[in-house]
């Protein structure tokens, strides 16, 4: 078996599996920051929540709504990521996660802090699912910056 295909099958058995059971997806009580995404093109439709304490922690961060399972799994694997990160530390994440589905980040090569995340690499190879993969972080990013409504069209 080939390294690109080992790498493929996990791809497809990670994102399988954060989609039959994704981590945080649910509403939480109380966000200090909230945002709805939508994708036009094939339409998932996600809303993410935050709550933040006073520090600019992100202390709890969930998502609801729905999407094809490279949506969903990576919303997930989006909030196991940023729980308990700051919120400068979600805005760098944001921007290497999207240079890394786009194809502007090589994470055999490039510096980045994504971890597991770098399992998206190849994605930017179908670019009609680089949407789905990035929406929930366009939903966070908007959250962040106090915007409600995202649209991956933006």
């Amino acid at each position: 078996m080939s390294e690109s295909t080992s790498k493929h099958e996990l791809y497809q058995q990670v994102i399988l599996e954060h989609n039959k059971k994704p981590r945080n997806f649910k509403k939480i009580d109380n966000p200090t920051h909230f945002a709805e995404g939508y994708n036009p093109l094939c339409g998932d439709h996600l809303m993410v929540y935050l709550s933040v304490d006073d520090k600019g922690i992100i202390q709890e961060i969930s998502f609801e709504g729905s999407g094809c399972a490279i949506s969903k799994a990576s919303a997930s694997m989006m909030t196991v990521s940023l729980k308990g990160k700051t919120l400068d530390e979600a805005r760098k994440l944001f921007e290497q996660f999207h240079k890394l589905v786009i194809g502007k980040l090589h994470p055999e090569k490039d510096a980045h802090t994504l971890g597991k995340l770098s399992i998206f690499s190849g994605i930017w190879q179908y670019p009609a699912r680089v949407k789905c993969a990035i929406l929930s972080w366009h939903a966070m990013n908007g959250a962040i910056n106090k915007v409600q409504n995202v649209s991956t069209e933006n």
